[in-house]
């Protein structure tokens, strides 16, 4: 996942993005190492947040764009 990617290119903490997104600085954290996947909820918002597909987030494309 490109989490932490998009994280340092925004300039934010684990435990500010934590704060932004309602959950744990830990939860963040694992996602970032692999430890553990995002379930739907947590994709889509991570993915708002961003402005970036899931697709993206995923590295499922290079193409950041949502497609409406």
């Amino acid at each position: 996942m490109r989490l932490k990617e998009l994280r340092k290119k925004r300039g934010i903490t684990q435990q500010k993005l934590a704060m932004e997104l309602n959950m744990a600085q830990n939860t963040i954290s694992q996602y970032e190492s692999g430890a553990r996947e995002a379930d739907y909820a947590g994709l889509i918002a991570i993915a708002d947040y961003f402005n970036i597909s899931i697709d993206y987030l995923l590295e499922r494309t290079d193409n950041p764009s949502i497609n409406k």
